[in-house]
């Protein structure tokens, strides 16, 4: 009992000590992500029709879009960004929009937005960009298989993601420049597909800026999984309507972050605050197996499974409060 009063004092000792490791981490002679240099993109403005020849045209002018950016990429010598652009231009890829400046913005579709009744939309967390957009394409495409028909899943890079370990990735500021966005999205796949029911599927730092887009938003649903916390002190503080669920995998470090808000002088707030998992926060929490931070969306995982059971209305399975 004599050490608890210490407990306050060591998580801040540790938030402290992680900002100090994340400035000090070397990045000398690595490229910035950002600094890929990339022409502008075709103005298309808000989605506003989702009939099968409005989309097919916009997939087309997004596809060459990836392909001028993927020539950038190669005349600046970044062979891994032209490579991984080269694979978005694929053909049967469908992308609502694309912009390669900055890092990189994206809004990929997997499935037939035109007759979907069950929509996800993946908002990714820390360390998610073009370079490594593989990893998101996999876990929307095994999410996709999982719905099965009559669903479409929305991959949305639609900010500038932080490095994992980086000042940014413990602070809200990168969440709120990206909240606006993200809630326009949603509005627009509201408009264009009214009657569907639309979940949000946010991980990692993904879920501060799902946090940050609750209140109003047009969702049904809102998970937050291997969060570190959203910068919210409960449910009741996003002033949400959307069911809010939460899940963290047993192998997952997350569970290890400190869940505290910190005002560092000079700086920032940094820190997320309550633990989503946390009875106190009271979110719905659903079961996600042993996963790891990245392993929620693979084949054949209970965190898949429950995922797509919560995107499509049904209640997850195993254990949940």
């Amino acid at each position: 009992m004599a050490d608890r009063p210490r407990r306050p004092r060591l998580r801040r000792t540790l938030l402290a000590a992680l900002v100090t490791f994340a400035v000090a981490v070397p990045v000398s002679g690595a490229a910035r992500p950002e600094a890929v240099p990339a022409p502008a993109p075709t103005v298309t403005g808000p989605l506003r029709d989702a009939s099968p020849a409005v989309l097919e045209e916009r997939y087309a002018v997004s596809r060459s879009d990836i392909r001028a950016a993927g020539r950038a990429a190669d005349a600046h010598g970044d062979r891994k960004r032209a490579e991984s652009l080269r694979a978005m231009a694929a053909a049967g890829r469908q992308f609502l929009s694309f912009d390669g400046r900055d890092g990189g913005r994206s809004v990929e579709v997997v499935g037939e937005l035109t007759s979907a009744r069950r929509i996800a939309v993946l908002v990714p967390g820390a360390g998610v960009g073009l370079d490594a957009y593989g990893r998101l394409r996999h876990g929307m495409t095994a999410l996709r298989e999982e719905l099965g028909e009559g669903t479409a899943v929305l991959a949305w890079l639609g900010y500038r993601s932080p490095a994992t370990v980086s000042p940014a990735a413990l602070t809200t500021g990168r969440a709120d420049e990206a909240a606006p966005g993200l809630r326009a999205l949603v509005d627009e796949v509201r408009a264009v597909r009214p009657a569907a029911r639309i979940s949000l599927l946010c991980h990692s730092y993904g879920s501060v800026i799902c946090a940050q887009s609750a209140s109003g938003t047009a969702a049904d649903a809102l998970v937050l999984y291997g969060s570190p916390g959203v910068g919210a002190q409960n449910v009741a503080a996003l002033r949400t309507g959307a069911r809010v669920w939460a899940g963290r995998g047993g192998d997952d470090w997350i569970a290890r972050v400190p869940h505290v808000r910190v005002r560092v002088p000079f700086v920032a707030t940094v820190g997320f605050g309550t633990d989503p998992v946390a009875e106190e926060f009271g979110a719905e929490v659903f079961d996600a197996g042993d996963s790891g931070h990245s392993d929620y969306l693979l084949r054949g995982s209970r965190s898949l499974t429950n995922l797509a059971r919560i995107v499509a209305g049904a209640e997850p399975l195993g254990a949940s409060r």
